[in-house]
């Protein structure tokens, strides 16, 4: 047993090397020599042509959704959801997905925790609210089965993206615990209220 286990951990880090060593020859390198015949500056102009700026030069600015903002949404999201007297799981995600507040009401479902969750995560990953994506994803639609790729998604109405004022996504709410036009009323409601 322990010889295959050492023999399971060999192949594993030969497998390793060769995967280096494979990237190590098809990722170009800039070295000294090619800052002399300009091949680096050739890696780096890549498809833009020699002289042109890359787009994508310098660092990203990403907008994301703070705590304030999270919690003003999700309580106009609750103030709308007494108003039509319905009990709601609402849930915001963060410009890379991620749960950022969360909020069952007293008496709503425990099973729609997680539909509220994926909703809004659903929302994010698409930036489309979820019934768009619930309409495209039907038998002969071009996203037909989507709701099984990233761990399960939900593509009925009740999830929305976020965007701040500049109409940059900043992130997402799912709404889950009543009808599919309830979820969407309630999660138009905290998304409204974002700005």
């Amino acid at each position: 047993m322990k010889r295959s286990i050492r023999v399971g951990y060999m192949l594993m880090g030969a497998a390793m090397a060769g995967a280096v060593a494979l990237a190590l020859t098809i990722l170009p390198v800039a070295t000294a020599q090619d800052a002399d015949h300009g091949g680096a500056s050739a890696v780096a102009d890549g498809h833009h042509g020699a002289g042109a700026e890359h787009p994508g030069a310098g660092p990203l600015t990403v907008g994301d959704i703070s705590d304030h903002q999270a919690h003003t949404i999700i309580a106009a999201a609750v103030a709308k959801a007494v108003e039509i007297d319905t009990k709601m799981d609402i849930a915001i995600v963060d410009a890379g997905g991620n749960l950022k507040a969360f909020l069952r009401m007293d008496g709503a479902w425990l099973g729609s925790i997680d539909i509220a969750i994926k909703k809004a995560k659903t929302a994010r990953y698409f930036d489309m609210n979820t019934g768009d994506i619930g309409g495209l994803s039907q038998p002969g639609g071009p996203l037909y089965n989507i709701e099984h790729s990233n761990g399960g998604l939900i593509t009925f109405p009740g999830g929305i993206p976020i965007k701040d004022a500049n109409g940059n996504v900043i992130g997402a709410i799912g709404v889950s615990g009543s009808s599919v036009e309830n979820d969407h009323t309630v999660a138009q409601a905290g998304a409204d209220a974002a700005n």
